[in-house]
C-alpha cells in the first residue's frame, strides 16, 4: 500500500486535468511515473518510465496490468433481465450459460453501432455488463430508460451501477501469475467466462478471462477500497509491468480489435464492421433487435463499404488520411493506425468500397500529401492467444 506520507510527493497533476475522475489507482500510478493524461472524462496513465514501445512488447512476452476502472460496469437484476438486454443488443443472451459472457453491439433503428459491449450471464441470478467510457452516460441512459419502460408494464428488471475497480491482466505469464493468488484453477476458465472468487486475498472478484490485447488475460472486478491492495500484489511479481494507453491502443490494433469512436459509431453497422458473428442465429431470424431491418438487407445485399486492415512501410499511417484506389481516386479512409512494435511495419484499420477490399488488393494511402503504397490485409495482424480450457 502507499504510506500516508508520501502524498507531497507525487508528481503534480497535468494542466487541465481539473474536473476529471480519477480511479481508485491514480496515486499509484503517479507514485510510479504514470504520464497522465484525460481519457472519455478521466485522468488516466498514458505510459510509465520505460516507455510505450518496451510496456507493448513485455505485454507480448510477459505480462503487464492495465487499470480500466473507468470503464462503466452495470449489473441487471430481475426474471425479465435476459429479455430486457435483448430488446437492446444484438447478441443471443438466452443462450449464455451460468459463467459465460459474449461481446454484444448496442443498436440503434437505423443499424448504427451505439457501443460495443461485453455481457456476462453470471452464476449469482444477474447480468453482468461492461462498456466503454467514452459511452458511459449515453449507455447508462439507454439502459436505465428501457427499464423504465419494461417496469412501466409490469415487467421485473432493475438496475445497479458497479462501483468496482477493473484491473486487466493481459500477457504469456498472467496464468501463472494469477493460479499463486487463487485457489480455484485458472485451467478450467476458458476466454470468455467468469467466475466470483478471491484474488491474493481480495474475496469478492470478478474475474473473466478476456481482454483488449489479443494475448491470454483477465479482467478483475475488484471492490475499490482494495483495488491498492490487489494492484501492488501482481506488481510484487517481477513478470509484471504497469501499462498505460498507448500500449493499450498499439496492442488491441495488432489483435484486429475495435476502438469505439474510431473504428466503430453511431454511422457503422454490424455488417460494414465485419462484426455479423456477434449475432445469435436465433436473434437473426427473430429480426427482435434495434436497426434489425436495415442490418439484415445489408446481409442481403451486401454493404458497399468494408472495415479492412491495412499494412504498410514508410510514414505511419494515421486516422483520417485518405485511402486511394489505383487511379488515385479516393476509396476509403484510416480509422485507426500505428507503427506496429511487433512487426517492424505500419499497421491500421479502416473502411474501403467493398470492390476494394479484398485481403492483397494494392492501394495507396495519402500521407502529408504523399501517397504510400499500402495492402490489404487479414486481421489480426499478430495472431491472437485467446485460452479455450480442454
Amino acid at each position: 500500500m502507499l504510506r500516508a506520507g508520501c502524498r507531497a510527493a507525487l508528481p503534480r497533476r497535468p494542466p487541465g486535468s481539473e474536473g476529471l475522475k480519477q480511479t481508485p489507482l491514480d496515486a499509484l500510478h503517479r507514485a510510479r511515473g504514470g504520464r497522465m493524461v484525460p481519457f472519455a472524462g478521466w485522468t488516466l496513465p498514458l505510459h510509465y518510465g520505460q516507455g510505450h514501445l518496451q510496456s507493448h512488447l513485455h505485454t507480448r512476452r510477459h505480462c503487464s496490468l492495465f487499470d480500466v476502472s473507468h470503464m462503466l460496469q452495470t449489473l441487471v437484476y430481475g426474471r425479465d433481465r435476459v429479455r430486457f438486454m435483448e430488446s437492446l443488443v444484438v447478441g443471443d443472451i438466452a443462450e449464455l450459460k451460468p459463467g459465460q459472457g459474449t461481446l454484444t453491439l448496442l443498436t440503434n433503428e437505423r443499424g448504427g453501432i451505439m457501443d460495443d459491449l461485453i455481457v456476462t450471464n453470471t452464476s449469482e441470478d444477474h447480468l453482468y455488463v461492461v462498456s466503454n467510457a467514452a459511452c458511459a452516460d449515453k449507455d447508462l441512459a439507454i439502459l436505465r430508460d428501457r427499464a423504465a419502460q419494461l417496469q412501466a408494464t409490469g415487467s421485473d428488471v432493475h438496475l445497479e451501477v458497479s462501483d468496482n475497480a477493473l484491473l486487466a491482466l493481459q500477457g504469456p505469464s498472467m496464468a501463472r501469475v494469477l493460479q499463486a493468488g487463487l485457489s480455484d484453477d485458472l485451467a478450467k476458465l476458458s476466454f470468455m467466462n467468469s467466475i466470483t472468487t478471491t484474488v491474493f486475498g481480495v474475496p469478492g472478484c470478478r474475474v473473466t478471462r478476456c481482454g483488449y490485447t489479443g494475448e491470454d488475460g483477465v479482467e478483475i472486478s475488484v471492490p475499490a477500497a482494495r483495488a491498492v491492495e490487489l494492484a501492488e500484489q501482481l506488481l510484487g511479481v517481477p513478470d509484471v509491468w504497469l501499462a498505460g494507453l498507448a500500449a493499450r491502443d498499439s496492442l488491441r490494433l495488432e489483435a484486429g480489435l475495435c476502438l469505439y469512436g474510431n473504428d466503430i459509431d453511431e454511422t457503422v453497422t454490424p455488417a460494414e464492421a465485419g462484426l455479423m458473428w456477434t449475432l445469435g442465429k436465433r436473434r437473426r431470424v427473430a429480426m427482435d433487435f434495434p436497426g434489425a431491418a436495415v442490418i439484415m438487407a445489408q446481409v442481403k445485399e451486401k454493404p458497399r463499404r468494408r472495415r479492412v486492415g491495412l499494412t504498410s512501410v514508410g510514414p505511419a499511417i494515421r486516422p483520417h488520411m485518405a485511402i486511394l484506389g489505383p487511379e488515385g481516386r479516393p476509396v476509403g479512409t484510416v480509422t485507426s493506425g500505428c507503427p506496429s512494435p511487433c512487426l517492424g511495419k505500419n499497421i491500421a484499420m479502416g473502411y474501403v468500397e467493398a470492390a476494394h477490399s479484398r485481403a492483397g488488393t494494392e492501394l495507396t494511402v495519402e500521407v502529408r500529401k504523399k501517397q504510400h503504397p499500402a495492402v490489404i490485409t487479414k486481421m489480426p495482424f499478430v495472431p491472437t492467444q485467446y485460452y479455450m480450457a480442454k
